[in-house]
């Protein structure tokens, strides 16, 4: 007798698990870089450095400095007016479009240095790239287009 009273109560908590559950499903639990978050930004030149602002997370005038300036410069080559803005869509993960991969190497001064393959260089991102990933992530595929007005 004792041990069908043990399955019983088993049988019950099984069946309060499953109606909780069905109840109550687990949220979603993947971060923005496991989805094909994309994110823009509309950089442009700024006393002769490129910088961008984004009001939505605290930045203005954020400059681009140590090796992104002269990607951005490659990047932009082809685009007229460029300095006066262009759009640059950026993510962690590839998505149709990009233009080029930015592949990261190490940590620094708060900051994380990232190598393009396209332009054979190595470019410095400042701590504000937290403000779009948890962590640095391991690669950033960007597209640079014509602003449209």
């Amino acid at each position: 007798m004792e041990k069908f009273s043990v399955w019983i109560s088993l049988g019950i908590a099984v069946v309060v698990v499953v109606l909780i559950v069905q109840l109550h499903p687990p949220r979603q639990t993947r971060s923005v870089e496991q989805m094909n978050a994309l994110m823009v930004i509309t950089p442009y030149k700024y006393q002769g450095t490129w910088v961008f602002d984004d009001p939505a997370v605290g930045l203005s005038h954020e400059p681009f400095i140590a090796g992104i300036d002269t990607m951005i410069d490659k990047a932009v080559s082809r685009i007229p007016n460029a300095e006066k803005g262009f759009r640059a869509i950026f993510s962690a993960r590839d998505f149709p479009g990009s233009d080029f991969k930015l592949e990261w190497r190490r940590e620094e001064s708060g900051g994380n240095w990232y190598y393009s393959d396209q332009f054979l260089m190595e470019g410095w991102l400042c701590p504000a790239l937290l403000k779009y990933f948890q962590n640095a992530p391991r690669e950033i595929y960007v597209k640079v287009e014509e602003l449209k007005q």
